[in-house]
């Protein structure tokens, strides 16, 4: 993944639009969350089949064990995303990972920092939950998370968002240690 801001126009459109923070500070989760801070980036990864990372003797940091992709469709802004589509796809990969909902204690959340995407984010997340332990026939009460985003400590990298994510976690994996959600002190009055 790679995000460059080389020319303003990006920028300049997304300040009118009222979409960046005027702090130049992501504040996800955040009562204060008041736009998303353009990052940029580069990185890469090495990915290839579990046995013939063990037979080559490579440091493994992480094995994905299912993925899913979608579209939001037709949402009002860019910035209003679907918790509709947001819970399909998280079903859709967890269901392709095949693991116990309880096993999963923390999600790498998008966490934009925008007063209403972080609370619609977190309505996916929930529906998402909700379904998948209806179908594992677990009480939802009884699944714990935790939730952080990257962005709150590189801004977002755009076109390198996923990447970034994704290595956070890889590094987090290594190190034992999980990168501060950095900036929230109050939960935004939107998220239930």
């Amino acid at each position: 993944g790679v995000n460059l801001n080389i020319t303003p126009s990006r920028h300049i459109a997304f300040s009118k639009m009222g979409m960046l923070s005027p702090t130049g500070e992501c504040n996800t989760f955040d009562d204060g969350a008041n736009g998303y801070v353009r990052g940029e980036g580069a990185a890469f990864i090495l990915m290839k089949p579990l046995q013939k990372a063990i037979d080559d003797g490579d440091a493994i940091y992480g094995v994905i064990r299912g993925s899913a992709i979608n579209h939001c469709g037709a949402t009002y802004t860019l910035t209003y995303p679907s918790a509709e589509a947001q819970a399909d796809v998280i079903i859709a990969a967890h269901n392709a990972a095949d693991v116990p909902l309880q096993s999963v204690n923390y999600v790498e959340v998008h966490g934009t920092g925008t007063p209403k995407g972080d609370p619609i984010e977190i309505e996916g997340l929930m529906r998402a939950y909700s379904t998948l332990a209806e179908q594992q026939a677990i009480p939802v009460e009884n699944i714990r998370c935790g939730l952080s985003a990257v962005k709150t400590n590189i801004g977002h990298a755009e076109a390198a968002a996923g990447i970034a994510g994704l290595l956070k976690v890889l590094m987090s994996f290594k190190h034992n240690t999980l990168a501060p959600l950095r900036k929230c002190q109050q939960l935004n009055h939107r998220i239930n």
